[in-house]
C-alpha cells in the first residue's frame, strides 16, 4: 500500500499550472488557488477542477454552478499566495482587478487565460470532487511568462506565444457553443 506521505512527496514532482477558481451567485463570490485543472475533452470544450469536498467554499461552487478558472501568469504569485490564504472572501477580491464573461464568475482582468463555465456534475473521490466543467467563454490576454507550481515552489515558465488569428481585436474568443 503507498502511504499518503509518500503520494504527497511524489506528486510534488508533477509540475502543474496555477490558477484562481472563482466562482459567484446567490450565496457570494468565492475563489480559491487551485493546481488539480486539466482538460478533458474538446468536443465540447470541457475541462475539471479538483476541490477538496471538506473546504468550506466546496458548497458555494455546488450551489453557483458556474465557475471560471483563471489561469495565473508569472505576475500573479502573491495573488496566488491570497486565494490559498485563510482571508475571507471579501478581502480576496481586493486584490487584482476583476471583471466577468457569461457565467459572471470573477474574472481576473490580466489573467493568463480564463475559462469561464458551467459546472455540469461533479464525481466523489476519496476526500475530493472533481468539477467537470463545460466552458462557455474563454479570454486570453498576451503574457511572457506563466506560473507554475513544481517541488512545493513557484516557478516561472514559458514565453508569449499566441495566434492572433483566433483572438479578435478584444482579446476574447467568441462563445465556444455558438
Amino acid at each position: 500500500m503507498v502511504e499518503a506521505t509518500d503520494f504527497r512527496n511524489a506528486m510534488s514532482l508533477l509540475t502543474s499550472a496555477v490558477s484562481v477558481v472563482t466562482t459567484t451567485g446567490a450565496c457570494g463570490h468565492y475563489g480559491f488557488t487551485a493546481s488539480a485543472v486539466c482538460s478533458v475533452t474538446d468536443a465540447p470544450p470541457t475541462l475539471l477542477v479538483c476541490m477538496n469536498k471538506s473546504s468550506y467554499l466546496h458548497a458555494k461552487f455546488v450551489e453557483n454552478k458556474v465557475l471560471a478558472v483563471n489561469v495565473l501568469s508569472a505576475a500573479h504569485q502573491e495573488i496566488s499566495g491570497v486565494f490559498a490564504s485563510r482571508l475571507d472572501a471579501v478581502e480576496r477580491f481586493k486584490h487584482g482587478s476583476w471583471t466577468a464573461l457569461k457565467t459572471g464568475a470573477p474574472v481576473l482582468a490580466d489573467a493568463l487565460a480564463t475559462f469561464d463555465c458551467e459546472l455540469e456534475q461533479a464525481q466523489t473521490v476519496g476526500t475530493h470532487d472533481i468539477f467537470i466543467c463545460r466552458v462557455v467563454a474563454i479570454k486570453q490576454n498576451q503574457q511572457e511568462q506563466g506560473l507554475a507550481y513544481f517541488n512545493r515552489a513557484y516557478h516561472q515558465v514559458g514565453q508569449a506565444t499566441r495566434n492572433d488569428s483566433l483572438i479578435n481585436s478584444a482579446g476574447f474568443v467568441s462563445d465556444v457553443r455558438a
